[in-house]
């Protein structure tokens, strides 16, 4: 299997599904707070958690993006000579610790460098999702993807 992709081998309108998914864990999510030095209680502190609305501990959104972006990794930009930035970020419903997490990338637009010939711009969005099928996440974002041949 080929690890990310040259500018030439992307197709707008392309949709990878992302494997394998990930299933996170009361300790996954523990030490990524701790981490991230993220104190909030509702992550940290399970008895807290049950006061607040989710009435459980969520999974820190950072969290899940950070694994949705890895995920695409190998499909999209594991060639990646830059990434741009994050047009949207976009969290629709939490995920819990005992949830799965899948993702999926559809390229939505590429276009050549004008300074560099040797690569180009690529916008692509990526949806995350639980193992019921909801959607968790939206992120879009733009990279420098090189072209086949170039140093």
């Amino acid at each position: 299997m080929e690890f990310g992709r040259y500018y030439e081998q992307l197709e707008v309108g392309t949709v990878y599904q992302h494997w394998p998914g990930r299933t996170i864990s009361e300790y996954d999510n523990t030490l990524f707070a701790l981490l991230s030095m993220n104190q909030n209680p509702l992550f940290i502190d399970a008895e807290y958690a049950r006061s607040q609305p989710f009435g459980r501990r969520p999974v820190l959104d950072t969290l899940v993006f950070s694994l949705t972006v890895g995920m695409s990794v190998a499909d999209t930009t594991g060639k990646a000579i830059a990434n741009l930035g994050y047009d949207i970020v976009i969290f629709e419903r939490p995920l819990f610790p005992g949830d799965s997490l899948y993702a999926e990338s559809e390229v939505l637009e590429k276009r050549e460098s004008a300074s560099k010939p040797d690569r180009g711009i690529v916008t692509i969005e990526t949806r995350a999702y639980n193992q019921n099928r909801e959607r968790i996440l939206v992120l879009r974002r733009k990279y420098l993807a090189p072209k086949r041949g170039a140093s």
